[in-house]
């Protein structure tokens, strides 16, 4: 008997025995894959600036950290009383702006979340990871670091330079038995999106092949496949989740 419809279908996971930190997991895109892990057994840390409530207390541990600070990553990883086997670095923030008007503070603030941030954090769990010879790293990029995006210079520019560090740790860790891979969404449909102009939200479905826009589990789906045993012999590897808007 055929199944209800194919996308009924949930991917299965097991990850017990992991110890894995998300970036940015208080909210969003990484909510859903802190609670993706959580779900598939894994023991789930949360770094992140964000304090407000999403509507629910988290119910994984939670370390108040800026990514951007690589003394505080260093302490708050040293802290840590086991070495995390699995780290996805979502942690990011946009401020939008043609590049003739865009402060320097504007250009900053986005290079030093989105890119550093994700340096700092490898650095920090790398060594750690490759003392016991294993480990598993996602970072969240984006199709915009792949093709650009009016208004978005320093946003495009910081996830193009997250490609070029997976694929420069890929190297550098692989000997090491860690993996490093990338996911590049595109728009994906969370509370904050949806909460954006109509007109900007029919842009991006007028750009995909398909009929909808990734949702957050869909994210968290490619996340944890490239986390898990069945993406063991994949590194160094961009992932596009958009519905079909990049091509």
């Amino acid at each position: 008997m055929l199944a209800e419809s194919k996308f009924a279908c949930q991917p299965r996971f097991n990850f017990r025995g992991h110890r894995a930190i998300v970036t940015g997991g208080n909210r969003g895109i990484g909510r859903a894959i802190a609670d993706a892990l959580s779900d598939a057994g894994a023991q789930v840390c949360v770094f992140d600036v964000d304090t407000s409530d999403p509507g629910e207390k988290l119910p994984h541990q939670f370390v108040h950290v800026d990514i951007a600070d690589s003394a505080a990553i260093s302490a708050a990883i040293a802290e840590l009383p086991d070495a995390p086997t699995l780290l996805v670095n979502n942690a990011g923030i946009t401020r939008d702006r043609s590049i003739a008007k865009m402060r320097d503070t504007e250009w900053s603030a986005v290079l030093n979340v989105n890119l550093t941030g994700a340096f700092n954090m490898i650095r920090a769990v790398a060594p750690r990871m490759a003392s016991q010879g294993f480990g598993r790293i996602v970072n969240i990029t984006s199709i915009n670091g792949l093709r650009g995006k009016f208004g978005q210079a320093n946003y495009s520019a910081a996830k193009a330079g997250l490609i070029g560090l997976t694929k420069a740790a890929a190297k550098e860790l692989g000997p090491k038995g860690i993996t490093v891979n990338a996911v590049a969404p595109g728009m994906v449909m969370t509370d904050m999106a949806r909460a954006l102009p109509k007109e900007i939200l029919l842009a991006a479905l007028d750009e995909a092949v398909l009929t909808e826009l990734a949702e957050p589990q869909d994210i968290s789906n490619a996340v944890l496949f490239l986390l898990s045993d069945a993406a063991c012999r994949i590194t160094g590897e961009v992932l596009r989740v958009d519905a079909g808007q990049y091509i």
